[in-house]
């Protein structure tokens, strides 16, 4: 975990008055430790997706927040499905397990 200072100064670009409005929007969400914000690596990967996304890809601020969104279900639903894949691993046999793998992959060519 990090503080404010040592992460403005670690990532290239970056701007205290940006960051600051990033968090009141409420699209990064450090702690807050003795009234100073806390960033632990999650919210350095954001930050630097909101980056990213923000002055490399151009998209403006007003359409940020459906990105961020988007993306954030995508990768909810790769984690479930992760999870759920895992299950299916951990619970059935072999032969249930390549049942499953051959109606996915014929709903797939259809």
């Amino acid at each position: 975990m990090i503080g404010i200072d040592v992460l403005i100064a670690e990532i290239s670009g970056l701007h205290r008055e940006d960051l600051q409005r990033w968090i009141d929007n409420d699209w990064v969400r450090p702690d807050r430790e003795a009234g100073r914000y806390v960033f632990y690596e999650i919210d350095v990967a954001r930050i630097r997706l909101i980056q990213l996304l923000s002055s490399e890809m151009q998209i403006d601020e007003d359409a940020l927040p459906v990105v961020l969104m988007l993306l954030d279900q995508l990768y909810d639903l790769r984690r479930r499905m992760h999870a759920l894949s895992k299950a299916i691993e951990l619970t059935t046999s072999g032969e249930t397990r390549q049942r499953l793998a051959r109606h996915l992959t014929s709903k797939v060519n259809e």
